[in-house]
């Protein structure tokens, strides 16, 4: 059996975020083909302030997706959450942004969460985040008018996006424990610097309810757009396997 060939999954990643590229070279550590490359866009405040939101304006993702395509990624996108507050359509229209300018297949951390919830038919969503109240707020409001209900909700109040990446593991295990008592459908960890894709699997076992991590839904469909099959990865929850 020849070797498979390369997969280069390029993922535009705010520049606070320290995060995403350890976690998903640890999802992908059993697929020797595929590689998960970054580039960076200025990221350093999540809030509804002026210049916060300015941060996630197309053109400096497109820019840094400019130098991401010269390592010829074979499929690119946003692994960032921007869009759960700012409206889903600002992800379809970058999304079309990238398929146009550099000719491949794209996607986004928030259009793969959303799209895993479909699979499921999830209706009933805890949500978990580490953003401020503002924030959190759209998050829930923009989901409800997508026809999702808020089972339950937690949030740490952060604005600061490296800071994130500080929240420890057991603080993250302990808030989706607490959302379980409202027996949602499947439980979302939102944002793409917290450490939470590594608890799926044995929250998974403790409560059989989905945990889908953003960053871990931007690698689900990074590799169903790679054509790699998403069985391979094992260990990192069921979205994996199941979806």
């Amino acid at each position: 059996m020849g070797e498979r060939q390369p997969v280069h999954i390029g993922m535009l990643t705010p520049s606070s975020n320290t995060v995403v590229e350890p976690m998903v070279a640890n999802m992908l550590s059993e697929l020797p083909e595929v590689s998960g490359l970054a580039g960076r866009l200025r990221v350093t405040e999540i809030s509804m302030n002026e210049n916060s939101q300015g941060q996630f304006d197309p053109e400096p993702m497109l820019d840094a997706g400019s130098l991401l395509s010269d390592a010829r990624v074979d499929v690119m996108g946003w692994n960032g959450t921007s869009s759960s507050w700012l409206g889903f359509d600002l992800d379809r229209e970058l999304c079309d942004a990238i398929t146009d300018r550099f000719s491949m297949p794209a996607t986004t951390a928030v259009l793969a969460v959303n799209e895993i919830l479909e699979k499921l038919g999830c209706r009933r969503i805890a949500f978990i985040t580490p953003y401020v109240e503002e924030i959190q707020s759209r998050i829930l409001a923009q989901y409800r008018d997508a026809g999702f209900e808020c089972a339950a909700e937690r949030h740490t109040g952060e604005h600061v996006n490296y800071a994130f990446a500080e929240i420890t593991e057991d603080a993250i295990a302990k808030l989706i424990r607490e959302v379980m008592s409202d027996a949602p459908d499947a439980v979302v960890v939102m944002c793409t610097n917290m450490r939470a894709a590594g608890l799926a699997n044995d929250l998974e076992k403790e409560f059989d309810v989905p945990i889908i991590d953003s960053l871990a839904a931007f690698v689900w469909k990074g590799l169903k757009l790679g054509r790699v099959d998403t069985k391979r990865v094992r260990g990192w929850g069921r979205i994996f396997s199941d979806v």
